[in-house]
């Protein structure tokens, strides 16, 4: 009998465990992996949306003036802001913690399919795919 209480709490202890990570979610600010810039993430229609709102280096060492889009080929594109740009379109939710959509890479102006996926309480995988070639990294939850 005292097995079977043992082994009933354990199920139970396992199955909370399972829903409180489930419950787990992408909002709020996020610590790239290279610690260059923070992301915030919020809920956008259905999906998720992402935006820069902070860089290590703000403003443009040629210039001094405040870092924009630059590698972006549409001219009219190339002069917005980095800090405010959006990262993230169409993500939508693809699994447990999982969003799937699309990523914009303001280090070569390009954008990748791409998925986010909340890894632990501080943790966020990243990922993108040109063709068969993928890579990503890990993001960690900022306190600012």
């Amino acid at each position: 009998m005292i097995t079977r209480f043992a082994t009933l709490i354990v199920l139970l202890a396992a199955l909370l465990g399972a829903t409180t990570a489930q419950a787990q979610s992408a909002d709020g600010t996020w610590l790239t992996q290279a610690g260059d810039a923070r992301v915030k993430i919020s809920k956008c229609g259905g999906g998720i949306c992402g935006h820069i709102v902070w860089l290590r280096e703000p403003y443009d060492t040629a210039t001094g003036q405040p870092a924009t889009d630059s590698k972006n080929p549409n001219p009219a594109l190339a002069k917005r802001s980095m800090i405010g740009l959006p990262l993230f379109s169409s993500m939508q939710p693809s699994g447990s913690n999982k969003w799937s959509g699309q990523i914009y890479n303001a280090d070569d102006g390009s954008t990748y399919a791409s998925s986010v996926t909340v890894t632990g309480t501080d943790s966020l995988r990243v990922e993108g795919c040109v063709g068969a070639l993928c890579g990503g990294e890990t993001w960690t939850r900022s306190g600012h």
